[in-house]
């Protein structure tokens, strides 16, 4: 609960024009528990180690993903073009 807390009032201090490049660290920091995960899994013995990890792995693949997705939303505000992107090409 402090953590959250603490976490709020941090973000909620940053100015408007940093949070884009937040979020992009923030993605940075996810795709290293990414990797932890995958290491973990990969040096799991047991079954629920192995259970354990993939969950962990899953749930971090997801957590990148929508962290690159919510990005490219708030990125996709500031397009001066007014275009939306070609999706496919």
């Amino acid at each position: 609960m402090l953590a959250a807390f603490t976490g709020y009032v941090v973000i909620s201090r940053v100015p408007v024009i940093l949070h884009t490049p937040l979020m992009s660290g923030s993605n940075f920091v996810h795709g290293i528990v990414l990797v932890g995960a995958m290491v973990a899994l990969g040096l799991a013995t047991t079954t629920l180690e192995q259970i354990i990890g993939f969950i962990a792995v899953m749930l971090g693949a997801a957590n990148v993903t929508g962290g690159y997705v919510v990005t490219d939303r708030i990125l996709q505000m500031f397009d001066r073009n007014g275009k939306k992107p070609r999706r496919g090409a």
